[in-house]
């Protein structure tokens, strides 16, 4: 005769059986390495070296801050009040680059953007250049000036970013 099917009490017993000692370890081991091989290709999600994004929106708006300025200094026209609306950024292209001395990254992509009370919104490329802190820590919006042969003779303004809520 051919043994019955088995019964929820004989599968729990099954379940229930203590393990050998010799796999505890190694399931241990097991789940502490995929949860760092996880968590590293979570931190993989952003380029090597990338700024955070409010970085990246602190320098664009400081850019286009800056820029209205120059351009109303050189009319002799009073800036416009407010800071701009920085959103959607899209980097396209990174690429680590010395800037004097430092450590630097020349970003471009796209971002949309607004003048403070201006609605319409603008969809423009861009092109940021950033120097990092000293300690890696912080980041500068840097601003070629003029021209060079290359990134090492170059010139630049450096202009610190923003505090938060600033």
């Amino acid at each position: 005769m051919l043994p019955g099917p088995p019964t929820p009490a004989s599968r729990s017993a099954a379940i229930s059986q203590p393990q050998p000692s010799w796999q505890r370890p190694l399931l241990s081991m097991l789940l502490v390495v995929s949860i760092g091989l996880g968590l590293l290709g979570l931190g993989g999600c952003q380029a090597a070296g990338q700024p955070p994004r409010a970085v990246l929106l602190q320098a664009l708006g400081l850019q286009i801050e800056l820029t209205q300025q120059a351009i109303a200094e050189a009319l002799d026209l009073e800036s416009s009040a407010g800071r701009p609306q920085v959103s959607r950024v899209r980097v396209d292209r990174q690429e680590a680059i010395p800037i004097g001395l430092g450590k630097g990254l020349h970003l471009t992509g796209q971002f949309d953007w607004r003048l403070a009370e201006d609605p319409y919104r603008v969809d423009s490329p861009f092109e940021l250049y950033l120097l990092r802190g000293e300690r890696g820590e912080s980041w500068r919006l840097a601003r070629p000036i003029g021209t060079a042969d290359d990134s090492i003779s170059q010139e630049w303004l450096v202009d610190p970013l923003p505090l938060k809520g600033g």
